[in-house]
């Protein structure tokens, strides 16, 4: 075995690498243009702690145990839901949407939480640190990929909240929403084929 802090800095990149641009990111982007950026960066924090955790601990074992269709379900009805809500919002909301935001902290947090544990259950990401906690220190491993999740999450919500101030309120709404059903039109799609194999 190496050092931690070697283990915990290879982590940390191979994760930030795999991460950049991946659904996770691309869905804190849309939250981050909609909610206040402390719940859903606290949200991401929260979920990928756990998911880091069940990987370590008890490898692909989990994701094993769960039917990949009842997972990629569960993902498909979480994202189109919220892609749902996004876009069925009123462009009046809009206007309030800072004020609304502070409100719906709590909301944010679950929502972010339960969005992103289930996206990235059983992902590659999880597998990853599985494989890496198998020959390397599980603390590190598990510091390096919840630190690299975190980071590239916040990332999103920096790209989020930067969006919102340069672009119009209802096309950033309508993006936010279209790509919250892509992901979920994508989860479905593949349910639906896992479901007929």
């Amino acid at each position: 075995m190496s050092s931690p802090l070697v283990d915990l800095a290879q982590t940390f990149l191979l994760i930030l690498v795999a991460e950049l641009g991946d659904k996770s990111m691309l869905a804190c982007v849309a939250l981050g243009a909609r909610l206040r950026a402390g719940p859903v960066i606290l949200g991401a924090l929260l979920a990928f702690s756990g998911l880091n955790a069940l990987g370590v601990l008890f490898g692909a074992s989990l994701s094993a145990a769960l039917p990949p269709a009842l997972v990629a379900a569960v993902v498909a009805v979480m994202f189109l839901a919220f892609g749902a809500v996004t876009l069925l919002s009123h462009d009046d909301d809009d206007d309030e949407a800072p004020d609304a935001a502070q409100t719906t902290g709590r909301s944010a947090l679950l929502t972010t939480m339960s969005l992103l544990f289930f996206a990235e259950l059983g992902d590659k990401t999880q597998l990853a640190v599985a494989a890496l906690a198998s020959d390397h220190h599980p603390v590190a491993v598990w510091a390096g990929a919840t630190a690299g999740l975190t980071f590239t999450s916040a990332l999103g919500v920096w790209a989020g909240q930067t969006l919102l101030t340069r672009l119009p309120k209802r096309g950033l709404r309508l993006a936010a929403g279209g790509l919250f059903v892509a992901f979920g039109a994508v989860a479905a799609w593949r349910a639906w084929s896992l479901f007929a194999a």
